[in-house]
């Protein structure tokens, strides 16, 4: 067994859905490294050109669409587009995701629903559209971004913590339903993970200290440092690749360590 080649996507039709930017784009370009074409969604023409001139700033010829992952109609257009103008999606990553932090008695279930509907019915309907797909090529990878919130509760994020909770179980249930298809379903949980999204928890404070959220997130992780985009890029390499063929139903948790440990004492 070559176990490079093992790695590579060339010829493979990877959609990242949300993949403008952030961590959804880090791990598109890791993507197309490694060989697969790009496919990506946004819900706006302003996003999508930005994005399109991003990914060209990286070398890479991405393909993007208008598309809402809530919307079922719209979603299995997309679906349909890719297969007939590049072929059949042979790994989708549910990427796309929002969080909204309001203390639970304070969040109306508007929020609530949206939330769940983005980060949770969205990736079930994405899947639902490129699975009959995968089945009739007999194969298919479908890596869907889940959460440390996926394990731990935290103040504000009831929604969040809820939608990611319930992604990890459909990630399990995917497994279960198409295993026996050649389809592998597993999960990414980034730890906290340093983009311009959470540059301001991040500033040093007037008086050269570290902001106090920072102070806490280094000090739970035995790393002792937030994550980058570039450090989730190995993981979904592996896990769209054929190296991780018999990896399913699995929730890889890149984290630095924060689930592992509980902490040191004061």
């Amino acid at each position: 067994m070559d176990i490079m080649n093992s790695f590579s996507l060339k010829g493979k039709v990877a959609l990242v859905t949300g993949g403008a930017y952030g961590i959804g784009f880090a791990i598109a370009e890791a993507l197309a490294g490694a060989g697969a074409e790009i496919v990506f969604n946004c819900r706006s023409q302003k996003n999508l050109d930005q994005a399109l001139a991003d990914y060209e700033a990286k070398g890479i010829k991405a393909h993007g669409y208008i598309a809402d992952v809530t919307d079922e109609a719209q979603v299995q257009e997309l679906v349909a587009k890719v297969a007939a103008e590049l072929g059949t999606i042979d790994i989708l990553v549910n990427n796309a995701g929002i969080i909204k932090r309001i203390p639970m008695t304070e969040m109306s279930a508007e929020d609530f629903r949206q939330v769940v509907d983005i980060d949770l019915v969205g990736p079930f309907i994405c899947a639902k559209a490129v699975i009959p797909g995968m089945i009739e090529k007999g194969h298919g990878k479908i890596i869907n971004i889940c959460s440390m919130m996926s394990e731990l509760g935290r103040e504000t994020v009831s929604a969040y913590a809820a939608a990611k909770g319930g992604l990890k179980m459909l990630t399990r249930n995917i497994c279960s339903e198409y295993g026996e298809a050649n389809i592998q379903c597993n999960g990414i949980g980034p730890g906290y993970i340093a983009t311009p999204q959470t540059a301001p928890l991040r500033e040093r404070q007037a008086d050269g200290s570290r902001h106090p959220f920072d102070q806490f997130i280094v000090s739970k992780t035995p790393a002792g440092r937030w994550g980058t985009p570039e450090d989730l890029m190995g993981p979904a390499v592996f896990l769209a690749s054929d190296a991780s063929d018999f990896v399913n139903g699995h929730i890889l948790y890149v984290d630095g360590g924060i689930l592992a440990y509980i902490g040191k004492q004061p």
